[in-house]
């Protein structure tokens, strides 16, 4: 067993142990790792750091728990048992076709902070969601950031309030019946504050993906790498009590091994809910369109609980808003709304034009449910990659908000709405950072603008990253949610919601239940659930479609008519029938 302040760093050809101002030196064992000879007295907030080859000034540990001072600074100890939970009674449903609703603890409320969104909650248990999921919350450089450049993996951003603000904020989502999804990077590490090379080889050179160096976990001496990871998920759910991870970008996980990292996150996870006694679950995001992330181990796959379909939200967006540009381009039809809803994907081996290719396999119904998939008409990436970050609704209004709700929030999978989609939230949500060196912000900046040359955006559009003004600009302004289109957009949600959740033809997992008719001239689309029927009028005038219903359990512009086998809709109308 590991004593306190021991650290595996394989590189060093001398370490030494500088704890509240007094420094010890570190003896080596076989296996990579150090130990301090002589254990300092280590109590609540001891502050320390290590000097690698005789180095004059310190560095964090790479399992540090807290970083009171930033990424550069000294590490403090943390003791997460010393929290006396009360969610004792909250019992996971586990990803089950609930509502997701992502947030971004820095921008969900005016302080920013954990505590701060706890005073949130009630606001999230009427509008309906089961599950919370949280943007990474691990440490990174300066004050605010989406989270994607984190580089302490262990420990949690401070200016959110630390690890004791995050066990209360998960505390708290429990209390109220509410279960919380922590996204996670295990991908690359930001740009500054990274010092694992210092101590062993973390990461691979040469196997570079998007966002710089590859996470060793096929070479040599990647044993310790691959169980530093799993040893990171084993925090999320045994210290901080969260019921599910988020795994960001799967698909830059390089890992040649026979028994693939993902498999292995997989059975760590099993394993631990077996510890604990509770569901718990891994969703991937993946841009592979690869059913074997989620095919259960017995029959060939990683076993991982869900992963995200972007087809799903490219179909969507391109319905409802019309654009086409860039990776768009191939979802320009109703017919690719339809395929999306009946198979999952829509590129199961078909040719991708922007990736000039063909792309993703089927998904087998017989091992793989709806609610393994997890989409949404709006999320951090698919607002936040934009050139000026805008929402949907900067460029539609309530009728085709409320449509791309319909065709999430009735669809067949795994619903996730993005904090402010529910009531129409005008703010933006731009690419923010708030680096300290001045020239890695520029290099931020002008990186951005190059972003976007492929999809064809204006580069004047984009907000520096580094202005101050961007990152307020992306908090949400709460009084909207009693305003005009933004109340009544926000009611059309909760009722959407509440219909998803006390109707068994909307909860049903099983592919083979899902029918779709649509007409590509007229623009409009039938899904048919069992006996409940999603209608969606996607035209700009009226349309009739030949539906057999009786009742009409919500719409969302006036005006609907049932008649004999068919259904009138207005205008860009939606409609769910029985």
């Amino acid at each position: 067993m590991r004593k306190p302040f021991d650290v595996w760093a394989p590189k060093a050809s001398t370490l030494s142990l500088h704890a509240d101002g007094t420094t010890s030196a570190m003896t080596r064992s076989d296996d990579g790792w150090w130990t301090v000879d002589t254990l300092p007295a280590a109590t609540e907030g001891t502050t320390y750091g290590y000097l690698v080859d005789g180095a004059e000034s310190p560095i964090p540990d790479p399992r540090s728990r807290r970083q009171p001072n930033g990424v550069h600074g000294l590490s403090q100890t943390f003791d997460p048992s010393s929290y006396a939970w009360q969610d004792s009674s909250w019992a996971s449903p586990g990803l089950n076709g609930g509502v997701i609703y992502e947030l971004h603890i820095g921008t969900f409320t005016p302080e920013g902070t954990f505590d701060a969104a706890i005073g949130r909650l009630d606001y999230l248990v009427g509008l309906g969601v089961q599950h919370i999921e949280l943007l990474p919350v691990n440490a990174f450089n300066g004050t605010h950031n989406w989270g994607y450049d984190g580089v302490l993996w262990f420990a949690i951003q401070e200016t959110y309030g630390g690890p004791a603000g995050y066990q209360r904020f998960v505390d708290a989502a429990h209390q109220r019946g509410l279960g919380v999804i922590q996204d996670v990077v295990h991908n690359h590490l930001g740009p500054s504050g990274n010092y694992l090379g210092q101590f062993g080889p973390y990461l691979t050179e040469g196997k570079a993906n998007t966002w710089g160096d590859s996470l060793n976990l096929d070479g040599p001496q990647s044993d310790e790498v691959r169980r530093y990871v799993l040893d990171n998920i084993r925090m999320f759910f045994k210290d901080f009590h969260v019921d599910g991870l988020r795994l960001d970008a799967v698909h830059a996980l390089h890992d040649e091994r026979a028994l693939h990292i993902l498999e292995e996150f997989a059975q760590e996870t099993d394993t631990l809910a077996t510890e604990l006694g509770k569901p718990l679950f891994l969703v991937a995001e993946s841009d592979l369109n690869n059913p074997r992330l989620i095919t259960s181990r017995a029959a060939g796959g990683y076993g991982l609980t869900g992963q995200w379909s972007d087809d799903f939200h490219h179909a969507v967006h391109v319905n409802v808003t019309g654009e086409t540009t860039g990776y768009y381009e191939d979802f320009d039809s109703v017919g690719a709304l339809a395929k999306v809803m009946t198979d999952g994907f829509f590129h199961n081996g078909t040719y991708s034009s922007f990736r000039e290719r063909g792309h993703g396999r089927p998904i087998d119904p017989a091992h793989i449910s709806t609610h393994q998939l997890v989409v949404c008409t709006q999320n951090h990436d698919q607002i936040g990659n934009r050139a000026a970050g805008d929402r949907m609704g900067a460029t539609v209004g309530f009728a085709q908000l409320a449509q791309a709700a319909v065709l999430n929030l009735a669809g067949p999978f795994t619903p996730m709405l993005f904090m402010g989609e529910e009531f129409g939230a005008s703010t933006p949500w731009p690419f923010f950072t708030s680096h300290p060196e001045p020239e890695l912000g520029k290099a931020t900046a002008e990186g951005r603008l190059r972003e976007f040359e492929r999809m064809g955006w204006d580069a004047d559009t984009v907000p520096n990253p580094q202005d101050p003004a961007t990152f307020a600009s992306a908090k949400l302004d709460w009084e909207e949610v009693e305003t005009g289109d933004h109340a009544r957009l926000l009611e059309v949600y909760r009722q959407l919601i509440r219909l998803r959740r006390d109707t068994p033809d909307l909860m049903n997992p099983d592919f083979t239940a899902v029918s779709v008719d649509f007409s590509e001239p007229e623009k409009w689309l039938a899904i048919r659930r069992g006996g409940t029927v999603v209608v969606v009028n996607l035209a700009d005038e009226e349309r009739t479609v030949p539906v057999d219903a009786s009742q009409v359990l919500l719409s969302t512009v006036p005006g609907e008519v049932l008649d004999a086998g068919r259904c009138t809709l207005p205008a860009r109308g939606s409609a769910i029938l029985s």
